[in-house]
């Protein structure tokens, strides 16, 4: 009876060890693979409507995110999808699986961060303040109590605020510019990129920048974003990054569509 006893005792413990071993080899598993809404595809956030990172020419996907977008899929061996999408609903596009990541300039953020996960960063973009060509204003200190274009939720905005201006929501870089053009703001914040490609697209727009300088509003870390748990896509993408950092191709891509090289702090 004790033998018995003793033997089923020794069962139940390389059961329970097995279980465990088990365990921790699905939860190591688990951790290093990347969680997709398609198996072998990275479906990828994006707003499709904001030169140059995103945009339409002739009815096709252009821009850096766009070229960085499918570089990454490829050194990660997947094939790429995207779904243009509204600045607005990107986040929660994001949260309700519409997609895996967004390449969309974000910045990376304490409050984000919080909430998702970023990989490293690709570009580092400048603040500026855009106006009409004939405005009196000169700083980012001059926009307290005035009002001034830019996107919901995004640093743009809680750095008006920060500077003491009255936020006027714009959906898009394109809209913000008729905003000032129309009179009804006096500024717009946006990135010192951004504005430089608009402003080739549009020579004779009355309008002009200045870069604000990173002691007042440091330079922003721009990354993709991904679901906080999907720590095996961050890896990966992570891994790819690194891959287009070494060997060239974030650079070229930089110097492309913004002129210059913008993925060095």
């Amino acid at each position: 009876m004790k033998v018995k006893w003793i033997k089923r005792l020794s069962v139940l413990a390389v059961a329970l060890v097995a279980t465990v071993t088990l365990a921790a080899c699905g939860k190591s598993s688990s951790s290093s693979q990347a969680n997709l809404i398609t198996k072998g595809t990275l479906t990828v956030g994006l707003e499709g409507t904001y030169a140059p990172y995103s945009y339409k020419e002739n009815g096709k996907l252009k821009g850096f995110e766009v070229d960085l977008a499918r570089n990454v899929a490829k050194k990660m061996g997947y094939k790429v999808k995207f779904v243009p999408t509204k600045w607005d609903s990107l986040i929660a596009g994001l949260g309700s699986n519409k997609f895996d990541i967004v390449f969309n300039d974000l910045a990376e953020t304490p409050q984000r961060k919080k909430a998702y996960a970023f990989s490293t960063p690709y570009i580092y973009s400048k603040s500026a303040l855009i106006t009409k060509k004939d405005s009196t204003i000169s700083s980012i200190d001059d926009i307290k109590g005035q009002k001034v274009a830019a996107g919901t939720g995004t640093a743009n905005e809680s750095n008006v605020k920060k500077f003491g201006g009255t936020v006027v929501s714009s959906s898009d870089f394109a809209s913000s510019m008729q905003l000032i053009q129309q009179g009804r703001v006096v500024a717009a914040l946006n990135s010192n990129e951004a504005y430089a490609y608009y402003i080739k697209q549009n020579p004779n727009a009355d309008l002009k920048s200045i870069e604000v300088p990173t002691s007042q509003i440091a330079s922003q870390k721009i990354a993709a974003m991904m679901s906080k748990n999907n720590k095996g896509l961050q890896k990966k993408v992570n891994k790819a990054l690194k891959e287009l950092r070494q060997d060239g191709t974030l650079k070229k891509l930089s110097e492309k569509y913004f002129g210059t090289d913008l993925t060095e702090e």
